[in-house]
């Protein structure tokens, strides 16, 4: 062995026995304050440990610390008799826990290992290239969150699958074009940027590498070109739309795309590792047992499942996982007898919490559905209406841009117009509300007009939602989940038109307001005998998230008639929950709640001076940690409280105010006094979740219908109680009630 492998070993042995010392002080500090779980029988540490130092017939030489079982436990070193070496923590004769493996080429491990195999966290670091790997396994494979450099000088940071970029990622290739987005099998699929080393990029749908579907590529001086894509030219059609619309004729073949502008992004290969430290045996001189050299000449893959493509479970040894839409849930297990109980109220039980598997919201709107035309006149609307050429959007307006009466009709025959094209709808005609003002504040709030046109107008069709609101209103989302479309009756929209001017200042002013973010107010007229008249608002939709909601509450501070008669079994991932429903209280950390109540503060005086009332917070909460059979797990209350403090949270760097929020949710339960109890008891039971809130439905003013509504309810229930009441009254309930639910952790 050289002597720079030689210094290397004993520097990690040494790097070990520092860390072991450390833990053990930790643990003796620890288990005298509090009592030990149990724990299996192969968790125990034997009694009678021993340091050894064993040579074995085959050559292969063991130091380190030996157990009464004649097996290898605690810290060693292995060097088989053809180079490879594992220094680091045994078990019961096996390689588990931290520790660094050596191949005779000079290549590297260092990091978990279970049963042998390579798995957990680690890094893999090759002898003779550049091939470098830090992130997750499991069973010997790249599977879970990582970052690769490969020996061609590119890099990959993102998901991995089975060895392969699979999920959410970014690729860099080594000339300076980069691919930021989904990832299947190790090729680009899915929603995707390209962007290339001279600026220009491609937004849209890929396939197999390649784009397919709804596209936008766009030139660095602002002209792009809409449409769908595909390497069939006889599938290709799209629009030009120059950044000049005084330019003249422009040639340009999309097919260039393809046979020039991704010849130079291929996607490297890895080196392969022909041998795991599962394959090498162990001879620990002794009888075959059940711990020892029989399980280290298993082979690197049986027992091992890295699961279907839609989730991700294993078994590796001893070992289980699931997670991700495979999550299973066990219906009998936590069958609650009755909805208050088993969300604690009314009773002083602990809280059972059950997660169901996360599925796509709303039903696909197809050829026969009832609102299929509608579905098809409103894409049509869009598009045209957005990528109608105009003038460079200031956000400085005018007054006259607010005027009610600023509306556009536009006619669409079904042979088109000079201005639309034919289509295969029934004749309607179009109307734009204020239509300067939404393009400012689509440009306010970041929305590319060539994206928000392909989430609409794609060729994947909007999904409704099962049921309609408690309004009557219908919503529909996006196939990418980032906007919501709202039916309104012709009071909302004068409600919106009405604050337009206040709301446009607002958001101007308030960069991280927690309202609803409005992109366009629009009216659909059907032709015929009906005249139907169908007005919609387009928003964002506060879940579109690259967390799994797995728990939403609708929080409005009062207490008549805000509980879901549901029982803990039946409640879904897209069950909205009340304020009676509610057994959380979420502590922020302090920056993060210094600025929840200033924006609320900012937002609640708005929405006061509008004379707004009956809005809510809507809150998204995901566990980060999910048990086998899908129930949360708890952790301690002494742990470090998360936040942008802690930056070993994922997603917490790019967390803003009301998107991706750590924070640590401590569960309450309720007394059994008679009384509704709007906040339960905190329980010091504490799980690490991500939050998403937003201040939804602030286009209900305090007119004539809920004056008459709360002089009614009035005298039948407590006045404090009921949702409909005076503006300020109802700001301040509000504000009362979301303090005492989001507080500042300690």
């Amino acid at each position: 062995m050289s002597n720079g492998l030689n210094g290397i070993v004993k520097a990690w042995e040494a790097k070990l026995k520092k860390s072991r010392k450390a833990a053990k002080r930790r643990a003796n500090s620890i288990f005298t304050a509090m009592s030990v779980a149990h724990v299996d029988d192969d968790d125990i540490l034997p009694v009678d440990l021993s340091d050894v130092e064993t040579s074995f017939p085959n050559g292969d030489i063991y130091t380190g610390q030996w157990a009464s079982s004649s097996a290898a436990h605690g810290h060693g070193k292995y060097l088989w008799a053809d180079g490879h070496m594992y220094i680091g923590d045994w078990r019961n004769g096996r390689i588990t826990g931290t520790g660094k493996f050596i191949w005779p080429s000079g290549a590297t491990y260092e990091g978990s290992f279970k049963n042998g195999h390579l798995d957990g966290e680690g890094i893999y670091t090759a002898a003779a290239t550049d091939d470098f790997y830090r992130g997750s396994f499991i069973c010997n494979v790249k599977h879970g969150k990582g970052s690769q450099n490969y020996p061609s000088g590119d890099h990959y940071e993102g998901h991995f699958r089975r060895n392969l970029p699979d999920g959410k990622g970014r690729y860099k290739w080594k000339n300076g074009n980069q691919y930021i987005g989904h990832w299947r099998r190790g090729g680009m699929n899915g929603n995707g940027t390209m962007i290339w080393a001279n600026g220009n990029r491609y937004d849209g749908t890929w396939e197999n590498g390649l784009p397919r579907g709804n596209g936008t590529y766009r030139w660095v001086d602002g002209s792009f070109y809409v449409g769908i894509w595909s390497k069939d030219q006889d599938d290709q059609s799209g629009t030009y739309y120059p950044s000049d619309p005084q330019s003249g004729v422009f040639e340009w073949d999309p097919q260039e795309v393809y046979s020039v502008g991704l010849t130079d992004c291929r996607v490297s290969k890895c080196e392969e590792i022909s041998v795991f430290p599962s394959d090498m045996s162990v001879d620990w001189a002794s009888d075959e047992d059940e711990c020892g050299g029989e399980m280290m000449r298993r082979g690197g893959s049986e027992g091992c499942s890295l699961g279907s493509e839609s989730d991700l479970s294993f078994d590796c040894g001893s070992g289980s996982l699931e997670m991700g839409a495979g999550v299973k849930w066990e219906e009998g297990s936590a069958r609650a007898d009755e909805s208050e109980k088993s969300r604690g109220v009314g009773g002083t039980a602990r809280n059972h919490i059950l997660i169901k598997p996360t599925k796509k919201q709303g039903l696909t709107i197809s050829k026969g559905h009832k609102n299929y035309e509608l579905m098809l006149n409103l894409q049509l609307g869009i598009r045209h209406a957005v990528g109608r050429p105009a003038p460079t959007t200031s956000l400085d307006l005018k007054s006259s841009a607010f005027d009610p009466r600023d509306k556009v009709w536009t006619r669409f025959p079904r042979l088109g117009s000079k201005h639309t094209p034919p289509h295969q709808s029934c004749e309607f005609r179009w109307k734009d509300y204020c239509p300067l003002v939404f393009r400012a504040l689509r440009k306010l709030f970041k929305v590319d007009p060539a994206d928000y046109m392909i989430s609409i107008c794609g060729n994947d069709a909007l999904r409704e939602l099962s049921s309609p609101g408690k309004s009557g209103s219908f919503f529909y989302l996006t196939n990418d989940d980032r906007y919501m479309i709202k039916t309104m009756k012709k009071s909302e929209a004068k409600v919106l038109i009405r604050m337009l001017s206040a709301y446009y200042n607002h958001v101007r002013a308030s960069e991280n307001t927690l309202v609803t973010k409005f992109f366009g107010l629009h009216c659909v007229k059907m032709t015929g005998p009906a005249q139907k008249k169908v007005r919609f608002v387009i928003m964002g939709n506060l879940f579109c998230t690259e967390y799994a909601i797995h728990r939403r509450f609708d929080l409005k501070g009062s207490s008549h008639g805000r509980l879901t008669e549901k029982p803990e079994s039946e409640i879904e991932p897209t069950t909205t929950l009340k304020d009676l429903d509610l057994n959380f209280i979420f502590r922020l950390h302090k920056s993060w709640f210094q600025e929840f109540c200033s924006q609320v503060d900012k937002d609640c005086d708005f929405l006061e001076q509008e004379r707004i009332m009956d809005y809510s917070l809507l809150v998204g909460i995901h566990f980060r940690d999910m048990s086998h059979s899908g129930q949360p797990l708890n952790i301690s209350e002494n742990r470090t409280p998360v936040g942008s403090a802690d930056q070993n949270i994922e997603g917490a760097q790019t967390a803003t105010l009301g998107s991706n929020i750590p924070a640590r949710a401590e569960l309450t339960v309720r007394k059994n006094n008679g009384e509704a109890q709007l906040v339960g008891e905190p329980t010091g039971e504490y799980y690490d979740v991500i939050l998403v809130f937003g201040i939804i439905d602030i286009l209900q003013d305090y007119d004539i219908s809920k004056k008459l509504e709360h002089a009614y309810k009035s005298f039948q229930y407590d006045p404090s109680s009921i949702s409909a009441v005076d503006p300020k009254q109802y700001s301040k309930r509000f504000r009362d009630f979301i303090y005492k639910i989001f507080t500042q952790d300690s």
